[in-house]
């Protein structure tokens, strides 16, 4: 199994100017990432717009980006919804195409309980016992929050190995579990309380300064790392601003994919919003195409 750790990014989805999901552009993006201080890649979590792939679309789009960096690189999919038979069949078809770990969310909207999520996962890990599983704690999204001592019980299920904190508030080890900071301003904490790295979006763009980040936290220079880090955060709260619509433009601005369009009920950045990505991206010296 690949190692689940260090600079993974929560990968976006390039769409066609018709709306279909370009797998070649996403291919080339799946490939400058790990080209550019990525050890790993989530295809179809939260930043990918998985709300609005059907299953085909998620699994087809895995496909692609396993064979362009599978070899190289972690490829991790997200699989999880608020229905557990869904979520089986995601996983079990994430395992088929080649996925090395799965994410699965905390199922949004029913509002389970404790019992109710501890159920989910086991249900899961039950029916695909070969693949691990990383829980993601984002109580921003999906209402619940799974608070510390929980996600330690999930620990309890042998394929759940990780989590994703999202919530910067409770951010810290957890027993039994690998810590992936789910926040871009939570990595450089996270690997300072000895957490495994984080799934973020600002190395899309700015890949090597946070591959360099772990690199030197893990060679012992925080003194370093803290640096590099001081420099990103304005870049950072411009790209957290609905996720993943500055992100969009931003990968649009650099080339890096070419077209920044999303599926409705997400829209692109207005002119407001793409000045400031410009601006952002000028900031931390990154180059924007004419």
């Amino acid at each position: 199994m690949s190692e689940i750790g260090g600079v993974i990014t929560a990968m976006a989805t390039p769409f066609e100017p018709g709306g279909a999901v370009d797998e070649a552009a996403a291919r080339r993006l799946a490939a400058h990432l790990v080209e550019h201080g990525s050890h790993g890649v989530v295809v179809a979590g939260s930043t990918g717009e998985a709300a609005t792939l059907d299953d085909g679309e998620h699994i087809s789009l895995l496909r692609a980006v396993v064979a362009e960096i599978g070899e190289r690189a972690t490829v991790i999919c997200g699989t999880g919804t608020n229905d557990t038979r869904h979520s089986i069949e995601l996983t079990r078809a994430a395992a088929e195409a080649g996925a090395v770990a799965a994410l699965v969310v905390t199922p949004y909207y029913n509002k389970p309980n404790k019992a109710g999520i501890r159920a989910h996962f086991e249900a899961i890990a039950a029916a695909v016992p070969e693949l691990p599983l990383i829980a993601y704690n984002i109580p921003s999204r999906v209402v619940v929050n799974v608070p510390p001592g929980d996600l330690a019980e999930l620990a309890e299920i042998d394929s759940v190995v990780a989590v994703k904190q999202a919530n910067n508030d409770e951010l810290g080890p957890i027993e039994g579990l690998d810590v992936l900071a789910g926040n871009d301003d939570a990595f450089l904490p996270t690997l300072e309380f000895g957490g495994a790295g984080g799934i973020l979006v600002a190395s899309h763009v700015a890949g090597e300064r946070m591959r360099a980040i772990w690199d030197a936290a893990q060679a012992g220079d925080l003194a370093r790392a803290r640096e590099i880090d001081s420099g990103l955060h304005g870049f950072y709260d411009v790209l957290g601003v609905t996720n993943p619509i500055p992100l969009k433009a931003a990968l649009e601005m650099t080339g890096l994919i070419p077209s920044g369009g999303l599926r409705l009920p997400l829209v692109e950045a207005d002119a407001g919003q793409r000045a400031a990505v410009r601006a952002a991206l000028e900031a931390v010296g990154v180059s924007v195409v004419p």
